[in-house]
């Protein structure tokens, strides 16, 4: 695909409500929901983009809008990818930053009557929004993070995936099998020879990335297919389902899901 055509394609994660749209989806009166992906801007390997988390986050993100009556916002597209600095293309913010422009956003929406805030995250590395969430919980904010590694999990069994979430850190079958499925004008030759395993990763933070990788990739992803890609992201639509639930006290099956459909951010992702 052309740069310009990539560049079209990624246009495509910007929601297109209106103003109105909005007011009519909290015109009933109920709790009203928000959904905000969180990515990053990282190395991927030479074959997945560095928009890749991203990405996958507005994936997630837009099934569960299309599932469930939530305001679907858009992303925030650079976070905490410090690990990944030894790579040309990564970008990063501090946590102290990301930090504030989530609860940022939370406070914005509280003012405009949105009450709930659900942080999808696709970039196991922003370990700061758990924190967030919890200190907003504790103020009596109504927040949550998800997916959670039990939901990785499930949607890890159901799909199929062969890889350990242990060992599918990064650029691995998870993430190529989503961007396979969701965006496979993106991905570029050679994720098919690239699997490289490193399952003991106890330095990392201190260390990096670099010092466990050379490619970039740490994972299987030859083992990735857009099959796997759709059962994932149908899985992890299913799981949002007892979030929405928690959040709302609405039942999920009455919301909008499908509930014909069978019933977890991961580490470095």
């Amino acid at each position: 695909m052309s740069g310009s055509g990539a560049r079209a394609a990624a246009y495509g994660l910007v929601p297109t409500d209106t103003t109105e749209d909005v007011r009519a989806r909290g015109a009933g009166g109920s709790t009203q929901v928000a959904v905000l992906p969180v990515g990053s801007f990282e190395q991927h390997g030479p074959y997945l983009p560095l928009a890749t988390d991203t990405l996958i986050a507005c994936a997630v993100a837009r099934d569960i809008a299309e599932a469930y009556p939530v305001h679907l916002l858009p992303p925030v597209t650079i976070s905490c990818s410090h690990e990944h600095a030894a790579w040309p293309g990564t970008v990063s913010i501090s946590a102290a930053t990301l930090h504030a422009v989530v609860r940022d956003i939370a406070e914005s929406l509280r003012r405009s009557g949105v009450e709930v805030l659900v942080v999808v995250n696709g970039h196991g590395g922003n370990y700061v929004l758990g924190n967030v969430v919890q200190e907003a919980s504790a103020r009596g904010e109504r927040m949550a993070l998800f997916p959670a590694a039990e939901d990785w999990e499930a949607a890890r069994e159901r799909a199929g995936v062969e890889t350990s979430l242990l060992t599918d850190m990064h650029a691995g079958e998870i993430e190529t099998s989503v961007l396979l499925h969701a965006h496979p004008e993106l991905i570029r030759p050679g994720y098919e020879s690239a699997d490289f395993v490193a399952d003991d990763r106890r330095h990392l933070l201190t260390t990096g990335m670099s010092a466990y990788t050379d490619s970039g990739v740490i994972g299987r992803p030859s083992l990735g297919s857009a099959e796997k890609g759709k059962a994932l992201l149908a899985a992890l639509t299913d799981s949002f389902g007892a979030y929405f639930s928690l959040l709302t006290g609405r039942d999920a099956e009455g919301s909008g899901a499908d509930s014909g459909a069978d019933s977890g951010a991961v580490d470095g992702r």
